[in-house]
This record gives structure tokens, sequence and C-alpha cells, in this order.
């Protein structure tokens, strides 16, 4: 129905004059009474049988204001005009009521006059017209906005904080829904929620709605809305109650908050998983981890290609930036990951694009809506800008890469799904995570220099493949320990000597770091110079031993063999050193049970040699304790699996290398591994 149409029909009763107990009394020029409502019955006890023809000022009036009702009487009927006030009333069970009177003069279709009276408890009357009265004034003066809507939904009435919030006069909503008052505000969600108000009577309270209206166009605006269903006292339902308050900046200091525990979270989310090794790239990866998606859809890690080797690196103004990528996340095939670097690669980034400005200077570069034309200055090449575009990207950070006052890199940071742009907040965050991570990713670099230029040092001391001796094939490995930089102290060596000899040498000094490396290169030199000699293995060991006592109290193990082709034998002695292994043809693979003996430089106990048999297909299995030794395994039980690897002799010795290795050396081991395999080989 349109508002201020004319009802077609009866229309449901209001429960107003219920609640009043509104009673009606007419009396006739005598003043009697000639009619008496059943209002009237409960209003002032006296039921209609007594009441009808009765005097009504004797009936219901005290004696004393009798002379005051007979005047009052007599003007209504006189002169017409209505009177209206409080008068006090006999009740039938002797009680005075104070009771609300309008007095009025009927006439009937033969031209007789009657008095009218309408009367109510004013007690009653009274506490009405003080809830009306207080509703009225606090809907008014609140400055919470509140609307009354009929079961179309149309605006009945609104107060004026509603009018501010809105920025609509009062008149402009009346008869109109939430839509045509406001057109600009999604209002699907509000007469959604009304309607389900009304058809179940369950309230809505303090749902939130965001955006704008004439009072502030501009600018979102949060409000909390609650929802009433409106009923009379009969239970029919008159429409729907609106409160609506502006939480504005309630709301923004709540996104704040959230944003900063965010940013907490993730915070405390890479301190945890940024530098769980000193693994360059691992580093770099686990900072992309720890961005995608919380802050962005595609984060890269990208150094400067100079620092990557050690190297400080300033660009100028018209500089290229020479980077290479080390980590990308996701790892998915979409176009804005084709369009990225991929880790590994190296790329040369022109003045003019952003990741250069970002090292170049040292400060975050943020371009929070990306148009078509930023498109080139972002991407690495043309292709890359096109495969941008097709992917939506719509916002992009890049913030650099500072540790100890250098700038490393940059964390190029993109957002294609995510539709939110980047802002101050994420800016923030990226500055955070890239600060913390940088100084990790220094700490791997350096790491990584280091151990490459401490593994150079360990294999330049080692000889780079063993000569083929007369009767012998031999291969070999050395494996550096996989958690740290320092260079072990573990050999090994074949050796040639005369008459078709020759010496297989594996030892480990005690320690690690250069010394360690130092005192290895020494012993090596002085066993090949006393293997020269032709000694006894024994005799040669204790001359080693003398040697190292005198090298700064160092402690080494050492395994030396002399291998004689033509009688088909071996000679070993052993300083303390795991035994080594013999492989037999037929036969399952044994430990050689040779006396330990003590280390090198322990002095003051004579060392043993021991001849063993080693036939043509036969092999010797030499090996430093990295190789078997575990913190969770007993050595018994690590050289059990040793044994049970090396049960065909007729592997090739390279595949035999790579398998103990693979098999029993853990990356993690804080232990190098020298291994050296002869195979004894018949004579021509």
């Amino acid at each position: 129905m349109e508002s201020g149409e004319p009802a077609r029909g009866p229309v449901p009763p209001g429960g107003l004059l219920d609640v009043l107990g509104v009673a009606s009394v007419v009396l006739d020029t005598d003043g009697r009474i000639v009619l008496w409502s059943p209002q009237a019955e409960e209003l002032f006890g006296y039921t209609a049988a007594e009441a009808l023809g009765q005097y009504a000022a004797r009936l219901m009036v005290h004696e004393r204001h009798s002379r005051l009702v007979g005047q009052l009487f007599a003007d209504v009927m006189r002169t017409g005009q209505s009177w209206a006030g409080g008068f006090p009333v006999r009740h039938k069970d002797g009680s005075t009521r104070l009771v609300e009177f309008r007095n009025m003069r009927l006439l009937d279709d033969r031209g007789d006059v009657y008095a009218l009276g309408l009367a109510a408890d004013q007690s009653t009357v009274r506490r009405l017209e003080q809830d009306v009265a207080l509703s009225e004034r606090m809907v008014k003066q609140s400055p919470i906005g509140y609307a009354v809507l009929d079961t179309e939904l149309r605006f009945v009435s609104v107060n004026p904080a509603l009018e501010r919030i809105n920025g609509v006069p009062a008149a402009e909503h009346v008869g109109r829904t939430l839509r045509e008052v406001l057109p600009t505000l999604d209002a699907s969600p509000v007469e959604a929620a009304a309607r389900r108000v009304l058809e179940t009577g369950t309230p809505l309270i303090d749902e939130t709605l965001v955006g704008r209206t004439p009072a502030d166009p501009e600018e979102d605006h949060t409000w909390a809305h609650s929802l009433y269903r409106l009923e009379d006292a009969t239970g029919t339902v008159l429409g729907v109650a609106v409160s609506m308050v502006d939480i504005t900046e309630q709301h923004r200091a709540s996104v704040e908050a959230e944003a900063a525990r965010r940013r907490l979270a993730v915070i405390a989310d890479a301190s945890a998983r940024i530098g769980t090794t000193l693994e360059l790239e691992r580093t770099a990866c686990e900072l992309a981890e720890v961005a995608v998606p919380e802050l962005a859809d595609v984060a890269a890690v990208d150094l400067l290609d100079a620092v990557v080797d050690g190297r400080q690196s300033t660009l100028g103004p018209s500089e290229a930036a020479v980077i290479r990528a080390l980590a990308l996340r996701p790892a998915d095939g979409t176009d804005a990951v084709r369009a990225a670097d991929p880790p590994g690669q190296i790329a040369r980034y022109a003045p003019d694009r952003l990741v250069t400005e970002c090292v170049r200077t040292g400060e975050a570069v943020l371009v929070p809506h990306v148009k078509d034309e930023d498109l080139p200055r972002i991407a690495r090449s043309p292709e890359a800008a096109v495969l941008l575009g097709r992917a939506g990207l719509h916002s992009y950070l890049a913030v650099p890469l500072i540790a100890r006052g250098e700038v490393l890199g940059a964390l190029d940071l993109k957002r294609t799904r995510n539709p939110v742009p980047f802002g101050e907040d994420d800016v923030l965050l990226a500055r955070e995570l890239a600060a913390r991570a940088a100084v990790q990713i220094d700490n791997a670099r350096w790491y990584q220099n280091a151990r490459d230029t401490a593994l150079t040092l360990q294999r330049s001391l080692l000889p780079g493949h063993p000569p083929v001796t007369t009767g012998l094939e031999v291969a070999s490995r050395y494996q550096p320990a996989g958690a740290t930089i320092e260079v072990g102290g573990d050999w090994f060596d074949v050796i040639p000597l005369e008459g078709g000899k020759a010496a297989l040498v594996v030892g480990d000094v005690m320690g690690s770091g250069i010394s360690a490396a130092a005192t290895m290169g020494r012993l090596r030199t002085a066993t090949t110079t006393l293997a020269a000699l032709g000694l006894d293995p024994a005799r040669l060991l204790e001359h080693l031993d003398k040697t190292t006592s005198a090298l700064d109290h160092s402690i080494a193990t050492c395994a030396y063999a002399v291998h004689d082709p033509h009688l088909r034998q071996c000679r070993i002695a052993n300083a303390g050193h795991l035994p080594p292994v013999r492989v037999r043809p037929g036969r399952p693979a044994e430990l050689l049970d040779l006396p330990t003996g003590v280390p090198l430089g322990v002095g003051g106990v004579a060392f043993s040699t021991v001849t063993v048999d080693f036939e043509p297909g036969d092999e010797l299995v030499f090996y430093t304790d990295g190789l078997v030794e575990t913190r969770s395994h007993s050595l018994d039980e690590r050289l059990a699996t040793l044994l049970s690897l090396l049960d065909d002799p007729a592997r090739p010795l390279e595949e035999a290398c790579d398998l103990l290795l693979r098999t029993l050396h853990h990356p993690d081991n804080h232990d190098d591994v020298a291994l050296l395999i002869a195979r004894a080989q018949p004579l021509p």
C-alpha cells in the first residue's frame, strides 16, 4: 500500500485504547445516565444495571463537588464547548480516584441534546504521557540515529541524529525505502536482515555496515546497526525499529589493532622460520615463504650479484643493477611467476627500474595502484611486463635488504589476487621482515663464502685422484661436513712405492679449522716422505707420532697399509683409527682384527704391524669416523650397516663410494668424511 493511501477494508486494531481503558458515559439533559460502557463498569465499579437511569453527579461525585459538577455540565449543554481535565470520582468501593475526562455535547437526528463523557484513569494517562514524552525526547536528543520502518520497509520517521548521519532531511525519508534515500549505499544486506526480523521477531544486534552517505560522500564510514520488530499490545506487527551508531573511529582503531596483531604474528613467524640454516638460498626461500600469502601474492628475494660474491656494491644514478634471483614464491606457473626472474638466474635491471631505485637508494618503493605505464618499470623485460599485465598486477612494493649498513638486495612483492592495495602498514611490515631477514641472509652469505674458501683449502691439500698403481684399482671420496664452515683434518692418500708396491693411508686430525687442515697437510707430507723410505708400517707410525707430538700438541688417528702385489699381502698398522673392512668374493665383508693402537701425538706406546692376505678381487675399505658415527645410533650398529652395504665385491668402486656416502653420511653430520677403496688386480 502506497504511503498516504487510505485503508481499503478493515485494518487490525491498535492497542493504545485498550491500555487506557477509555470509558464512555452518555447523559441526558437532566444529568441521568442513559449509556454506560463496559469500560465504565471497570473504571467506576458500577454495573450498567446499577448506573443506567441514575443521576451521574449523585452516583459518582462527592457532595462537596456537586455544585462544581453541575455548573460544568450546564456550560457544556448550553454552549456546546468541550471541557477536559482531571476530576475526583467516587468508586463503588467508596474510594476516590482521579479520572481524566473529556466532555462534549451530542445531538441526535431529532435534535435532542446529550452529554458524552470519555474517561480514563488519570494515573494511567499520566504514565503514558510520561512514557511518550520521555521516548520522544530521548529519540530526538539521542546521538544514536533512530528510524521506524513500516512493514514495507519504508521510512515512517527518523530522528535528528539519523538525519545528520545520512545527510538527508527527515521529510525526504518518509515514505521512501533505504535504497531510495541512499542510492550509493549497498542496502541489500540491511533490507534482507529487516525482512528476517519482521518474519521471525528475532532482533539483530550490532551488525556492521560500511559505506558512504551524502553527509560525507568522499569517505567510507562504518556503522553498527540494530533492528527490532515493533508490535502493539495485541501483537500486531507494526514495522521495524532501526538504531544506527557511527563507529568509524572505533572500527579504524580495531582494524589498526588487528593489523598490528597480524604484523606481530607475521614477525614472530618470521623469527622462527627465517635463518634455520646457514644456507643462502634456503634462507632466502624462508623469507619468501613468510611473505606469501600473508603479505603478497608473489614474493621474490633478489641479491646484488656483487654482494653474493662477497664484494661491496654501490650504484650510481646511471648504473644498472646486476641482480641474482635467490627465491620466488609461489612456485606455480602463473603469469606473475613466469614474469619474475627464476631462482639462480642473473638479470640486469636498467637504472630506471623500480628495483634498481630500491637497492640504489636503500628506500622502499611503493606503487599502490599499478597502471599500464608502470609495468615497464617493474618488469625485467617487455615480455615480462605483458605477463604482469595479464596476471592482473595492481599493487607493487619493493623494500631493501639492509644488513650492517650495506644494501644486499631487495624483497620484491606483488599483489594480483588480493584486491587490497599495499598501504603504509604493509610497508612497515615488509621493512620489519626485510630487516630481520637481511641479517640472516648476510650471515648465510658470509658463511657460504667462508665455507667455499675453507673447502677450497681442504681440497687443495688432498690428492685430486689417487694414482693408478701396479696391482691396485682405487676410488676415493672426500665429503665435507654439512653444518659448519670449519675445514676438517680428514685425509687419504695412495703413495706408489718401489717394486710395484703402494701405500694406502687414511687419517683424521682431531679438531677443525685452519689449524687442523695445516696439521693434516704436514702429516700427509711427512707420511709421503717416510713411505718413500720403505719403512715398516709400525715403524712409520712411530715417526709420525713424534712428528705429531711436535705439532702444537696435535692428535690424529691413522691407518697405514703397504700392498705387495707379488706376495698378495697387505701389511697394516693402526694408530687409534677405525679398522678397515676387507671384502672377499664369496665371503661376507669383515672388519680386520688389528691392534687399535693409540692416536698419533700421544707417544710412549709401540705400534704393531699385521699382515693380511689380499688376493686379486679382494677389496680394502678405509674410512674416517664421520662416515659411521652418529648421535642416535651405536657404533656397532653403524659398522654392521657398513658391512651389509659391502655385499657385492664385483660392484664398481665408484658406485660403491657413492652408495656408502649416500646411505651412511647424513647432510647434517658435523664431521667430514674421507673414504678410500682399493681392489687388488692380477699382475700382468
